[in-house]
């Protein structure tokens, strides 16, 4: 039987074990209010970026990829704050289609980092079955990766290899990247996230791994090549996830 001499003395320890799990909570149901303001300020620019741009937005190229992929990004970051099941979004790719738009899409970007970006296509009309706004949001992390990290000259080449789609990203190295007083915007700098290294590959991974495909980075002193496979379907080929 507990004595009430060990009753007394195990309150001290219960009060603070107890004030402790209040405080974990305070702070869990703080940063959930916070990121859901974060959320809600987020979504106000780009619902006024969106309106802005009218019916343009169907025939706009990369900016409407990337108010879609942004929307995408916000939808899946409100999933995980306040939970819900993720809308069904697989389907056959046009991959030639989803190539090109995130090269057009980071063309700027890379202007402004004094990087080239150079699309060589050899897969002619390959279809691959998956989320498009994931497999996007792969290949966008591929790309500024390398106009970041990487070397000035930038390649995204695809070519077809038994019965899969090989997409490669290659730069030229750090040592050739030309000398440069500017890294572009202030605003680009901030949101560069420079400082948050390897959550990029972290995504390319899950994406590639969900997809049925492979990936594999090499660096070396001439550069880093980043090489990402997926299966191909056969168009009109039913795809679930």
């Amino acid at each position: 039987m507990i004595e009430l001499a060990q009753l007394v003395a195990g309150w001290p320890m219960a009060i603070s074990m107890a004030a402790a799990v209040a405080a974990q909570g305070l702070r869990a149901g703080r940063r959930r209010t916070v990121l859901n303001e974060a959320l809600h300020e987020l979504r106000r620019p780009l619902q006024a970026v969106a309106l802005a741009s009218g019916p343009r937005l169907a025939t706009a190229g990369a900016g409407g990829d990337a108010i879609e992929l942004a929307a995408a990004a916000l939808e899946r970051l409100d999933r995980e704050i306040n939970g819900g099941s993720p809308a069904p979004a697989w389907g056959a790719v046009d991959a030639c289609s989803l190539v090109d738009s995130a090269v057009e899409r980071w063309q700027r970007r890379a202007q402004l980092a004094d990087a080239s970006l150079d699309l060589r296509w050899n897969a002619g009309r390959a279809t691959v079955g998956g989320d498009r706004h994931a497999l996007a949001q792969a290949l966008d992390n591929l790309i500024v990766n390398a106009i970041e990290h990487g070397g000035p000259t930038i390649v995204i080449s695809a070519r077809l290899l038994e019965g899969r789609l090989r997409i490669a990203v290659a730069d030229s190295g750090r040592g050739s990247r030309r000398p440069s007083g500017s890294r572009g915007p202030a605003a680009i700098a901030r949101l560069s996230g420079r400082r948050r290294h390897g959550h990029g590959l972290v995504v390319v991974r899950q994406v590639v791994s969900s997809h049925g495909g492979r990936f594999a980075l090499r660096r070396s002193e001439r550069g880093t090549l980043a090489v990402l496979e997926l299966p191909l379907i056969e168009v009109g080929e039913r795809w679930s996830a």
